[in-house]
């Protein structure tokens, strides 16, 4: 089940600019790119479980991309490239369910602007993945990858690991190479662990850099969409769609050029809770940027069990408060009260996250008005803001590195995830880009390279991701195993 060839091009290693340039030589098009992906879903998802939807106007949408460029109205980056949505962005052609059967049946009205984003932009919107039903806010005990729309997404590195969520299928289907890119969108870990986990790469982006209209939300204090790639530079020209951040001529030469890394400082905050392989894999990786001419030098982030203690609360009344207001743009529960009573009088729903203490705990969380609420807000943004200015600052550096996930545990619905990722909070608290490149593996199982960047640092950030993605190379196909030794 590896990764197939067409118009000379192998899909698992080919980038944007290489498939652009060979549509605009017509060794290549647009329709030839989007059924060569439809028919690999069709031959590998069966087993993953990663794709929800594919888009009945698909190839439609390639054949308009390849008369544009016929006449030579190309209209950037992304026209003619197929594109996965995890299936919280709303789309006015395909259902948008948030893995949840109270959206099922329902489509939203309109696109999200992101998804308006990229049509203008000429994209393929191929389909939607899967997720963690409501982007794993609704349990204690949540099992990532699994939505009641959609089951359980698979690792496609050893199927029974989880792909860690809750942007589980995005990452599934890239590693897999279901698409050429994906958006997902995330909280707090949402997008940086599963790329980590599915060696894809990653990018959640600066707070407001994209929009947040039509997106099903958690908190408008630190949701974001971010792109998810098989290399940095096609996740850089998907935010340059999406986000208008724009992207060098020459920025793939760039990361490759000698020296490219050289006087780069990186602070390296290491995970030891992650485990001895991981622990071992972030000694070797330093050892690399170094002899590629970076600084590392090691950090510990102040203030984060604090952070910790701040962040589920704020969460509560934020979701409280920003589905009440999404729900009232669609058919279906109105608002909070009456989801919780749908999952409570549907079995299908309560199969694997048996549990809605979430919801129930926001519905009773202080309104986002409280004095008290507002108070652990600002507390908790400063001081992820300080955690990571200060250490920035003291060391110098152009970036904080950590690992972005643990090996990969195995599925367990009963008794669901088994790890929390420390490595994102600072950023996504704080509202800061990070972006996760494959490191490599611990035994069969990927693990990501967190970069983390100061307040609205995107683009340097993915230039210093594109140099490290260059030297690390962590990245392989997939082997679809089923299972690992007991002591793997």
């Amino acid at each position: 089940m590896g990764a197939i060839r067409v118009g000379g091009v192998d899909l698992d290693t080919v980038t944007i600019p290489e498939l652009q340039t060979r549509m605009a030589r017509g060794s290549l098009s647009s329709v030839r790119l989007t059924l060569a992906y439809l028919r690999r879903i069709r031959s590998v998802d069966p087993r993953l479980n990663a794709v929800l939807h594919t888009s009945p106007t698909a190839l439609g949408q390639a054949v308009v991309s390849d008369i544009r460029r016929r006449l030579g109205r190309t209209r950037g980056p992304l026209d003619g490239i197929p594109v996965l949505l995890k299936d919280n962005i709303d789309t006015r052609d395909m259902p948008t369910t948030a893995g949840s059967l109270a959206l099922a049946g329902r489509p939203p009205r309109a696109d999200a602007e992101l998804v308006t984003r990229l049509r203008a932009g000429g994209a393929v919107v191929l389909g939607k993945a899967n997720l963690s039903e409501w982007a794993n806010f609704r349990s204690m005990t949540p099992t990532s990858g699994w939505s009641a729309v959609g089951g359980q997404t698979r690792n496609p590195y050893v199927l029974d690991r989880s792909p860690c969520g809750s942007s589980a299928g995005s990452a599934a289907a890239l590693a897999a190479s279901l698409a050429q890119v994906a958006i997902g969108t995330e909280t707090d870990g949402s997008i940086v662990c599963p790329a980590g986990m599915n060696a894809v790469v990653g990018l959640k982006p600066s707070l407001g850099v994209v929009s947040r209209s039509g997106v099903v939300p958690i908190s408008a204090e630190q949701d974001t969409a971010g792109p998810m790639a098989r290399s940095v530079i096609d996740a850089a020209l998907t935010l340059s769609v999406i986000g208008g951040v724009p992207v060098a001529p020459d920025f793939a030469e760039a990361a490759t050029r000698p020296g490219a890394l050289r006087g780069r400082r990186i602070g390296l905050w290491r995970m030891p809770l992650f485990g001895a392989g991981v622990d071992a894999l972030m000694t070797r990786t330093a050892e690399r940027l170094r002899e590629a001419g970076a600084d590392v030098v090691e950090v510990c982030l102040p203030y984060q069990l604090r952070m910790v203690e701040l962040e589920f609360p704020c969460l509560l009344s934020e979701f409280h408060r920003d589905i009440n207001a999404y729900l009232a743009t669609r058919n279906g529960p109105r608002d909070l009260a009456e989801l919780i009573e749908f999952n409570r009088t549907h079995p299908r729903e309560q199969t694997c996250f048996a549990g809605q203490e979430l919801f129930e705990e926001a519905l009773a969380a202080p309104p986002a008005t409280d004095p008290e609420y507002r108070a652990m807000r600002t507390e908790l943004r400063d001081l992820a803001r300080r955690s990571v200015d200060e250490v920035m600052a003291e060391h110098g550096l152009d970036a904080i590195a950590s690992p972005a996930n643990p090996p990969a545990w195995t599925i367990d619905c009963a008794r669901g995830d088994a790890d929390a990722i420390p490595s994102a909070k600072p950023a996504a608290v704080a509202g800061y880009p990070s972006l996760s490149v494959p490191a490599g593996f611990v035994g069969e199982l990927p693990v990501g390279l967190l970069l983390t960047a100061g307040d609205g640092q995107d683009a340097r950030l993915l230039s210093l991701g594109a140099a490290v993605e260059h030297h690390l190379a962590g990245r392989r196909a997939p082997r679809y195993l089923p299972t690992l030794p007991a002591d793997g």
